[in-house]
């Protein structure tokens, strides 16, 4: 219960604002306005365990759904000693590469300023709920080097681009309608699990419409197949969406199993 009211009563503020690209992405997105940054939200020094989280809100790559899935999460991060990065991704509008050469970035960024922001470079994980959850696994399955995360939470993710169990709306605005096999093939994440794939926690409703179960589950099935630490928490109602709010009916069961989890 006092977890659960932590969650509700701190407030957070973010220490900085940085731009992802301030000398130009490697994409350029059809939308000008469309612009990359983070927003920081260190962990009190004397709290700090070196851990880090790169967060990606959802929004089925049209848009993102910032507080609930991103910003109102820092409070419960830093209390326990976690520092937070929120990421404004951009869009795709017609490019794949451009969420996720912004998520690399932006973990490289947490490495770029570790001993700055008191932060273990091997302590850096990545964060994402629905569509955001199929950027964290993509950036979890495919990412090398300094771009790929230590760990990887995901809420009630989209993970396949298989047509049929994925979620169609973020299908199309990633890869298009008429995209080939080939590609969904390659982000269909449950198909690109191996052995080096970073540990999991994984949680979503039994009753999700939006978003299949069986894309966490399937998730889920091969990172056991590949050793790969994992634990995946089904909740019996809550459908999608829910996030940190209060009014999800396993609120509290919910982080106490995300606090256990991260100790």
């Amino acid at each position: 219960m006092m977890f659960a009211l932590l969650t509700m009563t701190m407030m957070a503020q973010a220490q900085e604002r940085i731009d992802l690209w301030p000398q130009g992405a490697p994409h350029v997105s059809s939308d000008a306005r469309d612009t990359a940054f983070v927003k920081v939200f260190l962990a009190p020094a004397e709290k700090a365990t070196g851990r880090a989280v790169v967060i990606c809100p959802g929004g089925g790559y049209t848009h993102l759904a910032v507080n609930h899935e991103g910003y109102d999460w820092a409070p419960v991060f830093n209390h326990l000693g976690i520092s937070v990065v929120v990421l404004k991704y951009r869009m795709p509008h017609g490019v794949k590469e451009i969420p996720f050469e912004d998520a690399e970035e932006a973990i490289r960024l947490v490495r770029r300023h570790a001993k700055e922001w008191n932060v273990d470079p091997q302590q850096v994980g990545i964060m994402g709920s629905s569509a955001g959850g199929h950027l964290a696994s993509t950036i979890a399955t495919h990412a090398t080097g300094d771009a790929k995360p230590n760990f990887q939470i995901l809420f009630y993710p989209v993970i396949t681009m298989d047509r049929s169990f994925t979620h169609m709306g973020s299908h199309n605005a990633l890869l298009g309608a008429d995209v080939s096999a080939e590609l969904e093939l390659k982000y269909s994440n449950e198909k690109q699990v191996t052995p080096q794939t970073p540990p999991a926690f994984i949680v979503l409703s039994d009753d999700d419409h939006v978003v299949p179960p069986l894309n966490a589950a399937s998730y889920y099935i091969a990172l056991n197949a590949n050793k790969v630490r994992a634990v995946m928490h089904v909740y019996p109602t809550g459908d999608h969406g829910w996030g940190l709010r209060s009014s999800f009916a396993h609120h509290a069961e919910m982080l106490m199993e995300l606090k256990a989890w991260l100790r």
